[in-house]
């Protein structure tokens, strides 16, 4: 056989694989849109959302997962789960498919078929009377950068299993031209891109109709007036993502507005508690407190992963340095600011900046206490930011050490949608717009000290996006509807 007919072979046989493994993922896809539409159960892959996915980024994703599991999770066992999944009575879920397939991997020599591996591995989440989900009203106090996102990602859920549905959004005007400019801001995005779908004002009924959904649009300066009962919102959640109130006492605004009856803030908040999703949300008296706090970006960034060195290597001391995208609190170009430094213009300039993430990050981990300085620096890019940590720890490791912990974390256990375990060489800011996890951490970038206690950990955060999908994660737990979860 000549040299060129065996070229020739080898190209047709690996695309003969790669399209296989097309068309695997276009029946996984076909499943994942059925399971969540028809019987309100999410595919993710390792955390990662399947919905609306492409079928190349489907097969990316699973490169990824072995990569990072150190297991070949392959396309052709997900989409044959997935395709189980579907014709069993399960009740509405969250499911890890690539967990699944990499348990499937190892036990499969014990099953004699699919379902019976998932019948032993799913008896939990069995479809019974009674465990559906009641949707939950939410409205958002602002149509900023986390506010437009949040709606986002209120939408995309909507209709497949709703746990919460956006009922309105309120603002300091609804006249036409507001209506006409929030609607254009919220459908196309300079960072996050075009919204993917349709969206049409009502000007005379003063609405948003977003994918079918209608979304009031309601004016306001004073949040205790507002009667959301007229609009047929009732026992809503309220999601104050303005930064303006910021205590209990203003907070506790909304509650005298007919029809709300919690609030979440997206900022550090006073006087409440202050939550990161996945670390302390269960400490929370959902029964009896009102108001939450989500904290900061920044906040949420960190404490998943000091928290986990801090659980394995015990800290002692240590700084953060954040290095954070601008934000609309600076100026384009130089101007008066109440801040030092922030006056200045944030196209061209990093500006050294007070950040309260160390003293915020002590509400969330109380045993940091009195261990951590920070200070931020903000840097001339739209979205993206970095947190360098740098800590000392009682317990000596080694650098393979300090990324098994984090690595473990990113796999297994409660802080699986936090953090997301990177092994790219090249990562840069960029990459991780878009990211659903609060911490993006870079394993490529760890550096460990030659006495072995000396840690310098590099983790990034999309500050918008990633701290939203934290702010969502609170919300469904405090409206108490969240499904029944296999990670």
């Amino acid at each position: 056989m000549s040299n060129s007919t065996l070229a020739n072979d080898t190209y047709s046989n690996e695309l003969q694989v790669y399209v296989n493994q097309e068309k695997a993922a276009v029946s996984l896809a076909n499943s994942v849109g059925k399971l969540l539409f028809d019987k309100s159960i999410e595919l993710v892959l390792f955390r990662n959302h399947l919905v609306d996915t492409s079928v190349t980024e489907i097969l990316r994703l699973h490169k990824y997962a072995a990569e990072v599991v150190g297991k070949p999770i392959s396309v052709f066992d997900t989409a044959d789960l997935a395709k189980e999944l579907y014709n069993m009575s399960l009740a509405p879920a969250k499911i890890d498919i690539g967990k699944l397939a990499s348990e499937w991997l190892t036990a499969r020599d014990h099953y004699k078929t699919h379902r019976e591996f998932l019948n032993d591995k799913l008896s939990n989440f069995m479809l019974e009377e009674g465990n559906s989900i009641e949707p939950r009203d939410v409205v958002l106090y602002g149509f900023g950068r986390i506010g437009r996102l949040a709606a986002r990602e209120l939408i995309r859920q909507a209709g497949k299993g709703q746990q919460l549905r956006l009922r309105a959004i309120v603002t300091r005007e609804n006249d036409e031209l507001s209506l006409k400019k929030r609607a254009a801001l919220f459908e196309n995005d300079s960072v996050h891109g075009r919204f993917k779908g349709t969206v049409d004002v009502d000007y005379e009924g003063k609405a948003l109709l977003i994918n079918g959904q209608r979304v009031y649009m309601i004016a306001t300066n004073d949040p205790s007036t507002v009667d959301y009962t007229a609009y047929g919102i009732d026992n809503a959640l309220m999601i104050d993502n303005t930064g303006v109130l910021k205590d209990r006492a203003g907070l506790s605004k909304h509650l005298q507005a007919k029809g709300v009856a919690k609030v979440i803030l997206t900022a550090p908040g006073k006087e409440v508690p202050n939550i990161v999703y996945g670390i302390n949300h269960r400490d929370l008296d959902i029964e009896n407190e009102t108001i939450f706090s989500a904290a900061s970006c920044t906040t949420n960034a960190i404490s998943p992963i000091l928290y986990a060195i801090h659980n394995e290597l015990v800290i002692d001391k240590g700084h953060i340095e954040t290095v954070h995208a601008y934000t609309n609190d600076q100026n384009l170009l130089d101007n008066m600011h109440k801040k030092s430094r922030r006056g200045r213009s944030a196209a061209v300039n990093m500006v050294i900046t007070e950040t309260g993430a160390a003293k915020a990050v002590t509400k969330v981990i109380p045993d940091l206490a009195n261990k951590l300085t920070a200070n931020a620096v903000r840097v001339p890019t739209p979205n993206g930011s970095l947190a360098i940590i740098n800590v000392y720890v009682s317990k000596q490791t080694t650098l393979e050490e300090v990324n098994a912990i984090i690595r473990k974390r990113a796999l297994d256990g409660d802080l699986v949608n936090q953090i997301y375990y990177s092994i790219s060489e090249e990562l840069v800011s960029s990459d991780i717009i878009g990211n659903e996890c609060c911490s993006v951490y870079d394993s490529q970038a760890t550096i460990v000290n030659s006495e072995g206690k000396g840690l310098v950990l590099y983790v990034w955060y999309d500050n918008e996006y990633g701290y939203t999908k934290q702010v969502i994660r609170l919300a469904k737990y405090v409206a108490k509807v969240r499904r029944n979860i296999y990670y």
